[in-house]
């Protein structure tokens, strides 16, 4: 039952975050324009990398490591303190490399550069992995709602033209560094004081390395498509690129929201050596992932091509196309969330999860090479396509000996069908009308019936799995 209260909890804000730039992304896209939103995804590609150097795969193994000992207050303190001073002493090393890098080889964007520089700062300061390690998902989510609202309402006050794009980057990195500090007083009562000499920060340096090496080729192949845009094309391209990555993510993040609730979960149950419970936890989030994924996918490609200039304003025509292209990574990536977060990591099979993602990230930049000179924007989406793919079926690949994958893809045409069938609906009702709010809900409202209705008479687990849910 927790897990479900956790699993609403980061859902519902995830829900918040797709509905927060349907604020103000219109608004953004238009003042802005692609050429200085391509600026921002640009440099904010860079600065990423240090964010995700300075803090390697502490993240990850902080949360596991907390999840692990969460029932001891003194050995759970001792790891806090420990991690965190390495947090501290690796971000601090990563934004002076930053910063040297800055003065030395860049020019143009400079200023833009320094803006990005508070999220390494929000990176050293951020302790979400602790209680999500104690699945305690209700403090993160409430802070992250209130920073989220306040800087939406911030937006609309101070990002009034085109030139103002250096206030809404350090809008953005003020925010973060500010949603990072308020969780710290949420700590007093978690957490004790440990003498430093007990700390022991390097202990934790070569497993959060063995982390950081999958985190980190991961966000490859993530940000790669916008760095190799940014040289191979052109800002307005990667404009164009950056928006439709975006809205596609963004409904990927509600049905992902399930393996940031499920790696503590799963590692609490390793650790009390619940295999069985493992692996039904398993089968159940596929089982649930892939009902929530496969509309979503076709959902949003029924509706891309006159949602994007709609909703983004008429520069942005190419972004509907684009989404329609990326938007099989909903499904992708669902599953390799499944596998690789919620199963690999917690169980301390990171080889096999590292592989995966660098068969994508080597496959992805390839593909990106071969793809971007010709078909610019589209290519960069065909190639994230093609890389998640391999990295799921790689996945798939490793689990053979210990998961049933038969289980796994048992009911998948129990939703491809339905899915498909409202994609087919939806797709012709949008061609035949103008889009505005009125008709993009109608075309929602259809969807979702057509989509349940079809899994209810073709009897899909997830039908059983959602009325157990609503009895408890």
């Amino acid at each position: 039952m927790q897990v479900i209260k956790n699993y609403l909890y980061n859902a519902g804000y995830q829900i918040l975050l797709m509905f927060a730039p349907l604020i103000t992304t219109p608004y953004i896209s238009r003042v802005l324009g692609p050429h200085a939103s391509g600026i921002n995804s640009y440099t904010n590609g860079w600065v990423t990398f240090f964010c995700l150097i300075g803090q390697m795969g502490i993240t990850l193994y902080g949360n596991r490591e907390v999840a692990y000992h969460r029932d001891d207050k003194r050995e759970r303190s001792r790891i806090f303190w420990g991690v965190e001073a390495l947090q501290l002493g690796t971000i601090i090393l990563s934004m002076l490399a930053y910063l040297v890098i800055i003065f030395i080889f860049s020019t143009t964007f400079r200023t833009f550069y320094l803006l990005q520089t508070f999220w390494i700062i929000a990176a050293g300061l951020d302790v979400s992995w602790y209680f999500m390690g104690m699945e305690d998902f209700k403090k993160t989510v409430v802070r992250n709602t209130i920073v989220k609202l306040a800087t939406i309402c911030l937006i609309f006050v101070v990002v009034k033209q085109e030139s103002d794009l250096w206030k809404y980057i350090l809008l953005l990195g003020l925010a973060q560094v500010g949603g990072n500090i308020t969780l710290w007083p949420y700590l007093r009562n978690s957490i004790q004081w440990v003498s430093p000499r007990f700390w022991k920060p390097f202990q934790h340096f070569y497993p959060a390395l063995i982390l950081f090496i999958p985190t980190i080729t991961t966000q490859i192949y993530l940000v790669v498509n916008k760095l190799m845009l940014g040289r191979l094309g052109a800002q307005d391209a990667l404009g164009q690129f950056d928006y439709a990555d975006k809205i596609v993510k963004l409904v990927l993040a509600i049905v992902t929201a399930t393996g940031t609730v499920m790696l503590p979960h799963v590692a609490n149950k390793f650790a009390k050596g619940d295999v069985k419970g493992v692996r039904q936890s398993l089968y159940n989030s596929f089982e649930f992932v892939t009902a929530l994924a496969v509309p979503m996918m076709f959902g949003l490609m029924a509706i891309s091509k006159k949602f994007a200039p709609w909703f983004l304003g008429g520069k942005y025509v190419p972004t509907g196309e684009i989404m329609f292209i990326e938007a099989p990574v909903i499904l992708f990536i669902a599953w390799s969330n499944v596998i690789g977060t919620q199963y690999l990591m917690p169980v301390k099979r990171v080889n096999e999860f590292t592989a995966s993602v660098t068969v994508g990230a080597i496959s992805n930049i390839i593909l990106n090479f071969i793809l971007i000179p010709h078909y610019v924007s589209n290519g960069a989406a065909l190639a994230t396509v093609c890389a998640e793919f391999l990295v799921a079926a790689v996945q798939l690949y490793c689990v053979r000996t210990t998961i049933r994958r038969r289980i796994l893809f048992k009911n998948l045409w129990r939703y491809l069908l339905p899915g498909f069938i409202m994609f087919w609906i939806v797709y012709h009702i949008n061609a035949m009308m103008t889009m505005n709010i009125i008709n993009l809900v109608f075309q929602g409202a259809i969807g979702v019936i057509i989509y349940v209705v079809g899994v209810i008479i073709l009897r899909a687990p997830i039908v059983k799995q959602s009325q157990e849910i609503l009895r408890k």
